[in-house]
């Protein structure tokens, strides 16, 4: 049996695949593999380790990516218990971050489990390689050849943490009265025995967003798990991400984007990073959207807080529902089932039996 799964979409432009060729055969050297190229190639993948790698042409599409998204989409059991990572070769400046987060939550809600960071992007000029050269001391081919290399060691090596009692950090800038998606943690929260249970809120008013600090001060406050501003996030957010096993984040969606305060958040646990990785806490979401657009969020949450801030993307992450007036989410036919079967996910991931 070979160690991982690559699924490396045909690409037609061949002359645009070398750079990624060079970046595979260093990464994967000492693994063997099997590759699936096709979506005639594409079967059920359970129980694998699965490297996603990706050439994008200039216009940021591969057919054939997509036809495998399309069979990805529709069995929603494809990667049970698979472990994924991304590597993503483009030929401009733009797609290579949509692409892979549009990927991620796909295999996600599939099944599949992504460590932090599972994202390895080259943009055509590499200039998103700068500070890790730099860092590196070398040039940003090979740095993201490192990158590359780094990424399936750490797909390969990847080793789920659970715990005895895990601790679940809620955070939502909800009104507890009107809130469709705080009643339905509340269905959820039930479910989750034998955890310790922490909710904050980030309310308006409360958070300051970043402000892009020069490096030397971000380091100066992080290094302290502080930050220049203070307030809510330093003196009871960043305290309890340290302490926690999984964070929930309470997503209700307005206007097709992550509300303020949340983002907010996410902006300044760059300053915590200097103090401490996620690579071992998960991240888990409830969204409820008054008309459409919950994958939209459930992306920008994948995007920020597992490819940018390191949190685990356990398989299905994201409980997502529609329900607009104030407590119409409590009407839903079959909610409680669903929250039931979303805490027993938490739970199958988080706690050791």
């Amino acid at each position: 049996m070979s160690d991982l799964i690559m699924i490396r979409p045909y690409c037609r432009e061949s002359v645009k695949t070398k750079r990624l060729n060079s970046i595979l055969d260093i990464s994967l050297e000492g693994y063997t593999y099997d590759i699936i190229s096709t979506i005639e190639e594409f079967r059920e993948l359970k129980n694998n380790k699965i490297l996603f790698a990706i050439s994008l042409g200039e216009s940021g599409i591969n057919l054939e990516l997509y036809a495998i998204i399309k069979a990805i989409r529709l069995n929603r059991n494809c990667f049970e218990g698979c472990v994924g990572g991304i590597i993503i070769d483009g030929n401009s400046e733009l797609f290579t971050k949509s692409v892979g987060r549009e990927l991620a939550f796909s295999a996600n809600l599939a099944g599949c489990t992504f460590p932090g960071k599972p994202l390895v992007e080259g943009t055509r000029s590499l200039d998103n390689y700068e500070i890790v050269a730099k860092r590196l001391d070398v040039g940003p081919l090979e740095a993201y050849m490192h990158s590359g290399k780094a990424l399936v060691k750490h797909i390969m090596e990847f080793n789920p943490p659970k715990k005895k009692k895990p601790k679940i950090l809620v955070l939502h800038a909800s009104h507890f009265q009107k809130s469709n998606t705080l009643a339905l943690w509340n269905l959820v929260k039930k479910h989750l025995n034998n955890c310790e249970i922490t909710e904050i809120s980030i309310r308006n008013g409360t958070v300051m967003d970043c402000i892009g600090c020069p490096y030397k001060t971000c380091r100066y406050f992080g290094e302290s798990a502080s930050c220049i501003y203070g307030g809510v996030i330093v003196e009871q957010v960043y305290p309890a991400i340290i302490e926690c096993d999984a964070l929930v984040m309470i997503c209700p969606n307005y206007n097709d984007a992550i509300s303020a305060n949340l983002a907010a958040f996410i902006n300044r646990l760059t300053a915590l990073l200097k103090y401490s990785k996620f690579y071992k806490k998960y991240l888990f979401s409830l969204i409820v959207s008054g008309y459409s657009g919950s994958d939209i969020v459930a992306q920008q949450l994948i995007s920020g807080l597992n490819m940018n801030k390191t949190f685990i993307l356990p398989s299905r992450f994201a409980m997502m529902e529609t329900a607009n007036s104030p407590g119409s989410i409590l009407k839903l036919d079959g909610i409680e089932v669903r929250a039931k079967e979303f805490a027993e996910n938490i739970l199958n991931h988080i706690y050791e039996k």
